[in-house]
């Protein structure tokens, strides 16, 4: 799928599967299409992130910037109808409850939430908002809003990157449209979407952020093969939650 009209569907299909958008009935849908458009998984983070920067923003002439901060993730969960936290709760919940490879994914596909998701999404939620008001507070809502669209097109980078690393264990699944090995063309593509953030409010921060991001992904690709033998939907949420974490944890550290 070729030329600016064509790209542009690609991206507006990533749109709509990854966020609660609505799209224009001509984008139209196929799991081919939708396969085709996984490199702009990225960029739909640097538009989830631009969104709520902005309306966290806004919302910080209401009230307090902790409580607006604390606002701003809500949109961002409803942004993306919680479709990154479903998989961290449901990968928590199935790799902390199980053993067994057949019963991890049995567990995985339970739509019910257990313990260790609730703690999970619990934790990285609090985790969140106290990493972003401290970066609020040290750089200002300029650097918040660079970190905040920078983390969200990374962490999405680290789980579209396991793709061309790993095979998707499921004969069926909702990842499935988009389980197929992701070219390297299409890999770089989605990097660079995210790259230009990195280096705002503080280069060093960025720099090591990537390297963090890097270690990260070995480990994970490298637990998932031992667990699993490969991916699943949830764990690609699962992937982008952590990301997301690592980089606020990152930018944190140098301020």
């Amino acid at each position: 799928m070729c030329g600016c009209r064509g790209q542009l569907r690609l991206f507006l299909t990533a749109l709509g599967y990854f966020t609660r958008v609505p799209i224009p009935q001509w984008v139209g849908y196929s799991p081919a299409q939708l396969n085709a458009a996984t490199r702009f998984f990225p960029l739909v983070g640097v538009f989830v992130g631009a969104l709520v920067a902005l309306l966290t923003l806004a919302m910080s002439h209401v009230w307090s910037p902790p409580l607006a901060i604390a606002l701003g993730l809500g949109v961002s969960v409803l942004l993306t109808g919680a479709f990154h936290e479903d998989g961290l709760a449901d990968s928590v919940d199935a790799l902390g409850g199980a053993f067994e490879r057949e019963r991890v994914l049995e567990i995985m596909h339970d739509s019910r939430i257990g313990t260790y998701g609730a703690v999970a999404l619990w934790l990285a939620l609090a985790i969140k908002w106290q990493a972003l008001v401290d970066i609020q507070a040290s750089h200002g809502w300029g650097g918040f809003a660079v970190v905040l669209i920078g983390a969200h097109a990374a962490s999405r980078s680290m789980a579209i990157s396991l793709l061309r690393a790993l095979d998707y264990v499921r004969s069926q699944g909702k990842a499935k449209p988009v389980a197929q090995r992701l070219g390297l063309p299409g890999l770089l593509f989605g990097v660079a979407c995210s790259v230009p953030w990195w280096v705002w409010p503080d280069w060093r921060a960025g720099v090591t952020g990537a390297v963090v991001l890097m270690a990260l992904r070995a480990g994970f690709i490298r637990y998932l093969r031992r667990r699993l033998g490969g991916y699943t939907g949830d764990t690609l949420g699962f992937a982008q939650q952590l990301a997301e974490l690592a980089l606020y944890l990152t930018v944190c550290a140098w301020t």
